[in-house]
């Protein structure tokens, strides 16, 4: 079987899923939708990057690149003015297509819709061939916010009336491409980041009950979804009930790097802005939390939700994720908007004062994962998925 996944290559969705079938034999390729080193996770793939021939040290050794720079040194300036290139005169669908010709794949997946889905709909409505399979993983804003601007609606709409198969992580998103006209297969919704490896978040798991500890994580993204600066503004609202408390951001942005020093200088609250670290770290951070806040205006379920909740962190997360099929709102965490920091401070508080309301729902929650995210049982689905879509494709 020959699979084409396209996505980012530095993205640690689209590395984890690959990563589930990676050990199958099959022939796997992965098309950038932009020049960037590729994330560390991929194993057993050729990476068609038409410019970053220089291997990343890092990388695993399974891995093939195939490019066109020739040098050594200079692939980065050179990736960093063809990605500029191509925002005004595409190029990459392009690329795509005649890749596509060239590795006549048996199944395209591709992981997003913005780069990914439009580069596929681009070829496929080029080929005069027959086309291969195609898989559309909605991520996160995808459709939920990308669906309501006029900018992205009609090839959103497009993508949804061409692919195959429909996959998302969302059952909101299940009714949302309905809605615009899906009509491929549904695939199960299964979370863009696969499952975890219990064994590992065992291992990690404190013996230290929520309510004992003190530390609150705020997801740093703030941009065109995340709203951390609300976050931090809802934290500074509570500085006379958080003296024994510290604060850590993950996967922060400049801006809010400068906020969160200029608060911590302000209210004397100790806030550690974390730098880039694996996931083991991030998971031993969430099993001394407290409290894990994410906000934004669009997403699916988060990932980072997820890793808190099976931590035993107590969630905070925005109205505009699907977290209510995961939590249960004011039981196993508080849904919030994700732009009134007035409200998220109240709950916020609420989660400092409740030690039973805080215990509970990382019981809770910590169950719900390992019951319906473990890794062995999700890898299992996934394969599952890519033999039943080949074994029918050969039999049509």
């Amino acid at each position: 079987m020959r699979i084409l996944f396209i996505g980012m290559p530095d993205s640690v969705h689209a590395a984890r899923w690959i990563d589930m079938v990676s050990d199958q034999g099959w022939k796997l390729y992965f098309f950038p939708v932009y020049s960037e080193f590729p994330h560390y996770y991929f194993k057993n793939i050729t990476i068609l990057d038409g410019l970053l021939l220089r291997r990343p040290k890092y990388l695993d050794k399974t891995v093939r690149l195939l490019g066109i720079w020739p040098l050594l040194t200079g692939s980065k300036t050179i990736a960093w003015i063809m990605n500029n290139i191509n925002k005004r005169y595409p190029f990459r669908n392009k690329f795509l297509y005649y890749a596509i010709k060239i590795i006549k794949p048996d199944i395209i997946h591709s992981l997003e819709f913005q780069k990914a889905g439009y580069y596929t709909l681009y070829a496929k409505k080029r080929s005069k061939s027959t086309f291969p399979k195609w898989i559309a993983t909605n991520y996160g804003s995808d459709i939920f916010l990308f669906g309501r601007l006029s900018d992205h609606k009609e090839k959103i709409i497009a993508i949804l009336e061409n692919c195959d198969y429909y996959d998302c992580e969302c059952q909101r998103d299940v009714h949302l491409a309905k809605e615009l006209g899906l009509k491929g297969k549904i695939l199960p919704v299964i979370p863009n980041g696969g499952g975890f490896d219990l064994d590992t978040i065992k291992r990690l798991q404190q013996q230290i009950p929520p309510s004992k500890r003190q530390l609150i994580v705020l997801k740093g993204y703030q941009g065109w979804a995340g709203r951390a600066l609300v976050g931090l503004h809802a934290i500074e609202l509570l500085v006379q009930h958080l003296s024994s408390y510290r604060v850590a951001i993950i996967n922060t942005s400049e801006d809010v790097k400068i906020a969160a020093e200029l608060l911590s200088k302000k209210t004397g609250i100790p806030i550690e802005v974390i730098p880039k670290i694996s996931r083991e770290e991030i998971l031993k951070i969430y099993g001394n939390a407290r409290i894990y806040i994410g906000l934004s205006i669009g997403d699916a379920i988060s990932t980072s939700l997820l890793e808190a909740m099976v931590m035993g962190a107590f969630p905070i997360q925005s109205n505009t994720s699907c977290a209510e099929e995961w939590i249960q709102n004011d039981k196993c965490g508080f849904i919030v908007p994700p732009e009134d920091p007035e409200i998220i401070a109240k709950k916020i508080l609420i989660a400092i004062k409740d030690d039973i309301l805080v215990d509970q729902a990382g019981l809770i929650n910590q169950d719900i994962i390992r019951r319906k995210l473990d890794q062995k049982i999700v890898k299992e689905k996934v394969t599952q998925i890519y033999r039943d879509i080949f074994f029918k494709s050969y039999m049509e």
